[in-house]
Formats: C-alpha cells, sequence, structure tokens
C-alpha cells in the first residue's frame, strides 16, 4: 500500500466514524464539541494539503470551463483525486455540522434532517436542498 493510499483510507475512515454521532448522538457532549470547532475539516486540511503539494499543485489548472475541468479528472494522479477526495468530505461534513447546529437552534426534531445528513454525507447539494426543504415546509406548517 502506498502512502498516498494508506492516508486515504485513513482519512476517509475517520470522516465515516465522524459522521456517526451526528447521525445517531446529536446531543453528546463530543457531538457539541465536533459542532463547536471544525476538527474534522480542519484535519482533512492537512491531508487535502498533503495530497495537494505530492501532485505538484494546481498552477496549471484551468477552472474556468468544463473543458479545463475534464482535463484536470483526464490526468489526475491518484494524489490529485485523494485531495479532489478530501475537498468534498471536508466542506460536506462542514455542512452537515451546520445543518446540525441550525436544526438544533429551531427545534427540529433529529429523525426530520437524518435523511438530509445522509444525503450531505453521499450526495453534497442534494442534503443541502433537502435540509431546506424540510426544514422551511415544517417551519411554514408551524405558523
Amino acid at each position: 500500500m502506498t502512502t498516498t493510499e494508506l492516508l486515504f483510507t485513513i482519512a476517509n475512515t475517520a470522516i465515516l466514524l465522524a459522521w456517526l454521532p451526528l447521525l445517531l448522538a446529536p446531543k453528546w457532549s463530543f457531538t457539541k464539541q465536533m459542532l463547536a470547532f471544525p476538527y474534522a475539516p480542519f484535519i482533512l486540511s492537512f491531508f487535502y494539503l498533503f495530497f495537494l503539494l505530492s501532485d505538484g499543485g494546481l498552477a496549471e489548472a484551468d477552472f474556468s470551463s468544463l473543458a479545463g475541468i475534464l482535463e484536470l479528472y483526464r490526468n489526475a494522479t491518484p494524489e490529485a483525486a485523494a485531495a479532489g477526495w478530501m475537498h468534498y468530505l471536508a466542506f460536506d461534513y462542514w455542512v452537515g455540522c451546520w445543518m446540525l447546529r441550525d436544526a438544533q437552534k429551531k427545534a427540529v426534531p433529529h429523525l426530520l434532517i437524518v435523511v438530509p445528513l445522509l444525503c450531505t454525507f453521499m450526495l453534497g447539494p442534494v442534503g443541502i436542498m433537502l435540509y431546506v426543504l424540510f426544514t422551511q415546509t415544517r417551519l411554514a406548517f408551524k405558523k
């Protein structure tokens, strides 16, 4: 197993474990600590930076067109792919934490946000969309 594969596996497994308290124990003191400070995204940032620097960075990347993005993926090294994945993991988790904090602040029942949290974990923006639809619909009916 290469260093890249090992670090990828560690980060990928760790973030799965970090999602569990958000889903299963939202009021646990450990979960509250995870919500108060972005520990998981902070740690993933180091993995991201390692992979990015191992690949040589993104100096030649063209993010201004779909063709540029396709070229970036077509020529991706394992380190570049791992960096891209760390980017998704960190931001999806950050959004999941925000959703849980927001739901708790608005007294939204936790069961109502489990599906949006799972979708955020697996489908990113779909989870955000569902969270907004579920919570706004619920708040509208409460009035």
